[in-house]
């Protein structure tokens, strides 16, 4: 038979039980998943596997290591800085991530520990089980980098923590933990950690046990008030990319890779 995932190089599969899959960002580091160009790329593209695999009635996605999901990878966001086709193939690259996710008629279970950041934070929150461990520490840090919170910032933290919520978090980047992210209703539960992956286990094994029909009509509906967001999404995502090509961008790059503050420009053309 033909292994519908054998493309996918930073995505380890598996099939830990009846009708459900199993994908576990890998970390190559040995500490976090982070999201090069590869996977940046595979973590658009495999929603559509998923969706078109008659196999698979429920998903878990997780991370390898100390955490769920690191942010950007520095080289590939200094090529977004120098490099217009990088930013478009980027830009296409998250739109389909964002959109892939929503459409994929299989329910997904996340299950997020560690560090939650970058673009195993968009399938993480956009996940319709979102789990967390206690330990988690989700974090949006696109102002910090210089550029605008694009991603999945606008089309999914106002529905669930509200807009005050999210404005603080998106606009500061301060990180949200497990616990509070449950308290403020950004994820579905929170566990301590060596309950993390059986509770997600659980919850995708009942799913799997459900009638597909409802449980994926259900999933169809729901998503419609993410797809009603979509050109405040649209519009958040083009910024982001507009702001790669600024100065704000290089400063916020330099200041992470310097461990320093950063410095930004004291004023903007708006």
């Amino acid at each position: 038979m033909t292994d519908l995932y054998a493309e996918f190089t930073s995505l380890r599969i598996g099939r830990p039980a009846d009708r459900v899959l199993d994908i576990t960002m890998i970390a190559k580091d040995g500490k976090l998943p982070t999201a090069d160009a590869v996977m940046h790329r595979e973590l658009a593209e495999i929603w559509r596997v998923v969706d078109a695999d008659p196999d698979v009635a429920a998903v878990i996605l997780r991370g390898e290591g100390r955490g769920f999901s690191a942010g950007g990878d520095f080289a590939m966001v200094e090529q977004m800085t120098r490099d217009f086709d990088t930013v478009t193939r980027t830009w296409k690259e998250a739109r389909d991530l964002v959109y892939n996710v929503i459409n994929c008629s299989k329910p997904i279970v996340s299950a997020m520990h560690g560090p939650a950041v970058g673009a195993g934070l968009v399938a993480g929150l956009l996940a319709d089980i979102s789990i967390a461990a206690k330990n988690a520490r989700i974090i949006d840090g696109h102002t910090r980098l210089g550029v605008a919170a694009g991603d999945h910032a606008a089309i999914v933290w106002p529905l669930l923590c509200g807009m005050a919520k999210a404005k603080y978090h998106l606009l500061l980047c301060e990180p949200v933990s497990g616990e509070e992210a449950e308290r403020i209703g950004l994820v579905s539960l929170c566990v301590d950690e060596a309950e993390l992956y059986p509770k997600a286990l659980e919850v995708a094994q009942k799913l799997a046990a459900g009638s597909p029909t409802a449980v994926r009509w259900t999933k169809y509906a729901l998503n419609n008030w993410l797809r009603m967001a979509g050109p405040s999404f649209d519009a958040s995502l083009a910024l982001e990319m507009l702001g790669f090509g600024g100065p704000d961008a290089r400063e916020g790059l330099a200041s992470h890779r310097e461990k320093r503050p950063p410095a930004f420009s004291r004023t903007a053309p708006l």
